[in-house]
């Protein structure tokens, strides 16, 4: 007859088990594991914030600590960067043309318009070493017109010391608005490093403009989401999408925007919406920020210009919005003009708990590349594509919901779209 011990056996059971239950506790959670980040999310318990990111776009070493390339000391000439469209786009081309000029050892003449958005002393400060930069053109040259090199429209294998710089040697003083295409990749290093140094580090608002946009951001209450919703009548003309069931001044204010471009139709627009060309309205960007588990007691800045329509939309779920006419006053704030007041919501949302866009646009990469700069990653850019690929297939409700969380809980954990390339790196977390 054989006798087995239980004791020694349950004794192992046990310590394994300890050991197992032990492991558990200690192991970091796995991002997409269903207690910490739920495949179905548990509205008003775990929202977006909560997933564990495994990507994160930090400024490079390469720009911030690496030694300059020490400036030559004749230039060959000036030139201006003439920037137009808004003003994130303006800064764009800006920044482009900062490193246009240090490739092409040129001194930088800062554009019209400048000063009245931009500290112009803590720009030349912050430059120094970088590109040379002029406030003021020697008198041989104050009283001419510089020579347009015209580059805006370039594309592809465009060169600048090929194209421009033969240009600027002859003529000593030319303008140029940047490519809308460019190959930085084929910059060198220090042209790079002067590119981002006077985007990320070198571009302040004037006082009285920061000033102002100080006293937006302490009005707002804390903590808050700024959201930065498209849904204007020259944007949904552009689009070429339609839209059933908007109010009849909606659809009126788009036909009245439309001039030539009339919206797609048949199997083109089905095609043209899943490939995320249509601007979320405020009803679908309310349904999202929900299956993100995002409170309906959340205090939102909505950063947007004149003109979005469908509010409602929005407003009837999350009621506690707040904009920069509601908060500011006076005879200051209504003359600003549109660049000003763009700068307020660009300064809004660089400083924002959290930032959600439904668009991709110049303001949109930006705010999240300045996000990035300054450690703030609660930044999302909405799926278009996502919810029309889905809303495509018939989902709706709950199963909407769960689908749409797992796109953006995935985009958000990847730190997909958050930053610029040209002047931050990935780590992986």
């Amino acid at each position: 007859m054989v006798v087995f011990s239980v004791k020694p056996v349950f004794s192992v059971l046990v310590v394994s088990l300890s050991l197992l239950f032990l492991l558990a506790l200690l192991s970091p959670p796995s991002p997409f594991s269903q207690n910490s980040i739920s495949g179905k999310p548990s509205l008003g318990e775990v929202d977006i914030w909560s997933v564990r990111r495994l990507v994160e776009w930090r400024p490079c070493n390469w720009w911030l600590q690496a030694h300059q390339t020490a400036l030559p000391l004749e230039t060959n000439g000036y030139i201006r960067v003439d920037c137009y469209g808004g003003l994130n786009q303006m800064r764009r081309d800006f920044c482009d043309g900062v490193g246009i000029a240090r490739l092409l050892n040129a001194t930088l003449v800062l554009p019209n318009g400048f000063a009245d958005v931009y500290d112009v002393d803590y720009f030349v400060q912050h430059m120094n070493g970088f590109v040379k930069v002029i406030k003021e053109l020697p008198p041989e040259i104050a009283t001419k017109e510089p020579v347009l090199v015209d580059c805006s429209k370039r594309k592809g294998q465009f060169d600048y010391v090929e194209s421009v710089l033969p240009s600027l040697l002859k003529h000593k003083y030319i303008s140029i608005t940047p490519a809308m295409s460019q190959r930085r990749d084929r910059y060198p290093l220090y042209a790079k490093a002067a590119l981002c140094q006077a985007c990320y580090k070198a571009l302040r608002l004037t006082r009285s403009l920061e000033m102002k946009a100080s006293q937006l951001l302490d009005a707002i209450p804390k903590p808050f989401l700024s959201l930065h919703l498209r849904f204007e009548p020259d944007m949904v003309a552009y689009s070429q999408c339609e839209y059933p069931g908007l109010s009849p001044a909606s659809v009126k204010a788009i036909e009245a925007a439309q001039i030539d471009r009339k919206p797609w139709t048949g199997e083109l627009a089905r095609v043209w919406r899943q490939r995320g060309k249509c601007p979320l309205t405020p009803n679908e960007t309310a349904l999202i920020l929900e299956s993100l588990s995002i409170s309906p007691t959340t205090n939102i800045y909505l950063a947007a210009g004149d003109g979005l329509m469908e509010i409602e939309g929005l407003t009837d779920t999350y009621t506690n919005i707040f904009t920069k006419s509601s908060l500011l006053s006076g005879e200051d704030f209504t003359n600003m003009h549109g660049n000003t007041k763009a700068a307020l919501d660009y300064y809004v949302s660089i400083n924002s708990d959290s930032y959600v866009a439904t668009y991709f646009g110049n303001m949109d990469k930006m705010v999240a590349a300045m996000r990035a700069f300054n450690g703030l990653y609660k930044t999302l850019f909405l799926s278009r594509r996502g919810f029309a690929e889905l809303t495509s297939q018939g989902l709706g409700g709950k199963e909407l919901m769960q689908a749409l969380w797992k796109v953006h809980r995935d985009d958000f954990a990847a730190g997909r779209g958050s930053a610029l390339p040209e002047c931050f790196c990935e780590f992986n977390l």
